[in-house]
């Protein structure tokens, strides 16, 4: 059994009969699943408790799964969320990833598809190089980003990334001057086709954290109608 099987996976959902079946089902399929019945019981159990990855409800009474996956991100936390939602249109999923998440989930699901993106999540955190000559650590100003590692350090040490973000900035530093389309980095980080809208996010996401300026950015780059290349530099 792989390491992404054995993934310790934390349900949030206030449905208390979905929650006993995912459960289940997650369990059968190998990983090891805690459960919480809403945002509170979430941050009770991750203050002893370091999952690989969230899947949570956006739609809870009190907190929804958006404000928590905002607060998360908002305190360096890099722990992958998966959303469920009933509400599936494309400015939803947009929210969904603006406010940090990795995946984004409509209800109702296959819950086979669940563990596919579960898993595709899961590779992302912890990418395989791509099939070209490996690159070695990368500076971005004051910043440094070791792709073997997928860790980013400044003066103050170690910056945190989300999975998404480590994931994006790894295919960008295995390829440093290089423009890859948003088609090669969906294939890198395994996401599904219909969320290519989701890197532009990641690379809004990422941009704040390793520029001074992200509307005048120096190492991250938009080639209009082409994709996105990192030039590296100090």
């Amino acid at each position: 059994m792989s390491p992404v099987d054995e993934a310790h996976i934390l349900v949030v959902d206030d449905d208390s009969r979905l929650r006993s079946l995912l459960h289940r089902f997650l369990t059968e399929r190998g990983f090891r699943v805690t459960t919480a019945e809403n945002a509170a019981g979430a941050r009770e159990t991750l203050r002893f408790l370091q999952p690989d990855l969230l899947v949570l409800d956006v739609m809870m009474p009190g907190e929804s799964g958006l404000d928590l996956t905002e607060t998360l991100r908002s305190e360096n936390s890099g722990v992958p969320v998966l959303l469920l939602t009933a509400r599936g249109a494309p400015a939803d999923r947009i929210a969904g990833f603006e406010a940090g998440a990795d995946d984004y989930l409509h209800k109702p699901f296959e819950p086979d598809e669940l563990v596919l993106r579960i898993r595709a999540i899961l590779r992302r955190a912890a990418p395989p190089p791509l099939p070209v000559t490996p690159q070695g650590p990368v500076s971005l100003g004051r910043l440094c980003f070791d792709p073997d590692r997928g860790e980013l350090r400044g003066p103050s040490g170690v910056l945190r990334l989300t999975g998404g973000e480590a994931g994006l900035l790894t295919a960008l530093a295995r390829r440093p001057n290089e423009v890859l389309s948003r088609e090669d980095l969906v294939e890198f980080l395994g996401m599904d086709e219909s969320t290519e809208r989701a890197i532009d996010v990641q690379v809004t996401r990422l941009r704040r954290k390793i520029e001074t300026d992200p509307r005048e950015p120096r190492f991250l780059h938009t080639v209009r109608g082409r994709g996105y290349i990192l030039k590296p530099g100090l």
